[in-house]
């Protein structure tokens, strides 16, 4: 098979489409031939040296994938050969075939193109473990989401919505903001124009967000919990600002607020699989009922993905970027 390997740390120049061995689904495993993936931003940062596979990972990036299942391995009840699926991975998206644990697995929902299935596992696992799981958004309270109109934001701000929460967005551009409007948010800062602590107590009369999730890490550390409600939660799921923050641990303690940071893809199969097992329970009937959507913005061919990499590092992208397997 053909896959997306990355000799060396680098540039988007350093994405290689080359003939690699097939992988072999082992007990609890299915061996899925892969329609499409997806690019995130840990893609990158494993392009440029800074986020190694966990052990036993495929050394390919790609943290999502969606396909056909092509082979059945050792143990495997529940799903058969030729089954559409999508399929959250701790690697080897960007390639044809992927081996994956059965837990992690999740069907297309209905009504739903297969293609675009394929931006749903690392988003949707992602927001629904931090927002729902973690921190434990409730009907009428206020989501802060950062990077609005990202992947992750764009799904955030769905979910959200749909269980009866207000939503305030952080972007760029007043067209990102626009994009995160039609998607139900309700609250649009401009990130580059305007102090969001400032925004958001404003237009929530003083109480701030009840819950936050934070991408940027250290950058927005102080603000970040400035800006939280009494009794507010802080999930931080990445560091696009920086690794090294200073807490004031007295404001923490004034508002008996939370903070907390995961990550998903070093999660162990059954922590991952009860993830996957919430999100079927909660999201799938949003989606196949309407009232969640996948936001896609464009499909380049797997082969390309280092022009995929280097467009969502210019940002410029509103939701998911798709990589589609020849």
């Amino acid at each position: 098979m053909y896959a997306i390997t990355i000799p060396e740390p680098g540039g988007p120049e350093t994405l290689v489409w080359t003939k690699v061995p097939d992988p072999v689904p082992g007990a609890g495993e299915v061996l899925v031939e892969v329609v499409a993936g997806a690019v995130n931003r840990a893609d990158i940062m494993q392009r440029q040296g800074f986020y190694d596979p966990p052990p036993g990972a495929s050394p390919y990036p790609g943290l999502e994938c969606s396909g056909r299942i092509a082979a059945l391995g050792p143990g495997v009840t529940g799903w058969a050969v030729g089954d559409e699926v999508c399929a959250l991975l701790a690697g080897g998206g960007y390639a044809e075939r992927v081996a994956v644990p059965v837990g992690q697995l999740l069907p297309v929902p209905e009504g739903l193109d297969l293609k675009r299935a394929a931006a749903l596992p690392e988003v949707v696992c992602t927001v629904w473990s931090n927002v729902f799981m973690v921190a434990h958004l409730r009907p009428g309270e206020t989501l802060l989401v950062h990077g609005g109109s990202s992947g992750i934001g764009t799904m955030a701000i769905q979910l959200a919505k749909a269980v009866g929460a207000r939503v305030a967005v952080t972007a760029g551009t007043k067209e990102k903001l626009e994009r995160c409007a039609e998607l139900g948010a309700d609250i649009l800062i401009n990130y580059r124009e305007q102090d969001f602590v400032a925004e958001l107590e404003q237009a929530t009369d003083g109480a701030g967000a009840d819950v936050i999730l934070d991408n940027m890490g250290a950058k927005y550390l102080d603000r970040n919990v400035r800006a939280l409600a009494v009794n507010g939660r802080l999930a931080i799921i990445g560091m696009q600002g920086g690794v090294k923050g200073e807490l004031n641990i007295g404001t923490l303690l004034g508002k008996r607020a939370a903070v907390s940071a995961t990550s998903l893809r070093a999660r162990p199969p059954a922590e991952k699989a009860a993830i996957v097992a919430a999100v079927r329970e909660h999201v799938w009937p949003l989606i196949e009922g309407g009232h969640v959507r996948p936001v896609v913005d464009r499909e380049i061919p797997m082969r390309d993905a280092a022009d995929a990499h280097r467009f969502v590092e210019s940002s410029g992208h509103v939701g998911k970027v798709l990589l589609i397997a020849p």
